[in-house]
């Protein structure tokens, strides 16, 4: 189900990215990448709600999702319900390698998924791929 409400959901998106990390230095270190690479953020979030409601609001094609968030509900539960609404891709960025996370994420079906720490070039590569899919 969540396959096909994001394929109908594809048109109208925006080449912009939603950036989702509730730490707000690291948000701001993706926001200066994706900039330098003239990539459009629309907005940055630290709960999953403001997430899910920023992606409502600017129709991103990709929103790069941190996993631990701010509040009660995770990335995961924001990726689920902004694949529903708007069929963003998303890029999930984690430290956690736990069996139990990495098959939450998995079973979203994310374009990619990138472990902490991060290299630049591994997001930028992962951006524009996506951005190009």
């Amino acid at each position: 189900m969540i396959v096909q409400a994001a394929d109908a959901a594809m048109n109208g998106l925006r080449d912009c990215v939603l950036v989702v990390d509730d730490e707000i230095l690291i948000a701001e270190l993706w926001c200066m990448i994706l900039e330098d690479m003239e990539i459009e953020v629309c907005g940055v979030a630290k709960t999953a709600a403001s997430a899910i409601a920023l992606a409502n609001r600017f129709r991103p094609k990709v929103v790069l999702m941190d996993v631990r968030l701010e509040g009660q509900a995770d990335g995961v539960d924001a990726a689920i319900s902004i694949l529903e609404t708007v069929g963003s891709k998303v890029i999930f960025i984690t430290g956690s390698r736990d069996s139990l996370t990495i098959a939450r994420i998995q079973a979203v079906r994310p374009a990619r998924v990138l472990f902490k720490p991060l290299g630049t070039g591994q997001l930028q590569d992962a951006v524009a791929a996506v951005l190009q899919d």
